[in-house]
């Protein structure tokens, strides 16, 4: 799914006065008077458990759609489209490090690095008008990783978690994605290979301008980001008075 044109530039994200509740749940998850994120802006948010974390990253992905409120990514309005439609824009134009990885086990760690291309010819052309064939571009990837090219062909389920994590860094990373959104995404790996990580990853969203949402818990990384969110003081359900 192409994004729409526009005149002037526009937010990568963009949410209005968003209320989100879960169903079966007495109260909102997520209520937030008005967040949005700029093209190329690298954010980290930060919270508790139970701020509103994964309820924020659903509604970024437009896997979740608010009861109220909107959310715009790249000056698409999610509420105007179908759930495929949605599905379509997100694997075109959103690339996604899940804190579960979400890798397929039956795929060698090369075809799972992969597997964006095959499912949009979007992120396929972007990764071909990098100069190189799409393999190429995959095992760079991997290799910026610290994963040796004698794991590529092995399957998935051979490797330890933090080589889980960079592969699936590697995945969200290909096509070069307008908007990357990182789940805890430096957890497993040690100190050396979280600077490592991050290294490749804000430079890789600098030389493509892809906006950064990136949630962790662990505050030393913040130093890396220029703008620093608080979630539990963003939104509005998160507070005690709102959950009472």
């Amino acid at each position: 799914m192409t994004i729409p044109e526009r005149s002037s530039p526009v937010a990568a994200i963009a949410m209005r006065d968003l209320r989100f509740t879960w169903p079966g749940q007495a109260h909102p998850a997520l209520v937030l008077p008005h967040f949005q994120v700029a093209p190329g802006e690298h954010v980290f948010v930060s919270g508790p458990s139970g701020s509103g974390k994964s309820t924020l990253l659903a509604a970024i992905g437009g896997i979740i759609v608010p009861q109220a409120g909107t959310v715009e990514a790249l000056g698409q309005p999610f509420h105007t489209l179908s759930a495929a439609q949605r599905d379509r824009f997100r694997v075109d134009h959103i690339g996604f490090i899940f804190q579960q990885f979400n890798l397929l086990p039956y795929l060698s760690i090369l075809d799972n690095v992969l597997l964006p291309c095959q499912f949009s010819a979007y992120r396929k052309a972007r990764t071909a008008q990098q100069g190189a064939d799409l393999k190429s571009v995959a095992q760079s990837l991997l290799s910026a990783l610290d994963l040796a090219p004698s794991l590529w062909s092995r399957p998935v389920t051979q490797l330890s978690i933090g080589q889980q994590q960079r592969v699936a860094a590697a995945r969200s990373l290909i096509g070069r994605p307008e908007i990357i959104v990182a789940d805890e995404p430096t957890s497993a790996l040690d100190s050396d290979r979280q600077q490592a990580f991050l290294d490749l990853l804000q430079r890789e969203c600098a030389q493509s301008g892809a906006a950064l949402v990136f949630v962790s818990h662990d505050q030393r990384l913040a130093v890396r980001f220029e703008r620093r969110i608080a979630l539990e003081q963003l939104n509005e359900a998160a507070r005690p008075e709102e959950a009472a």
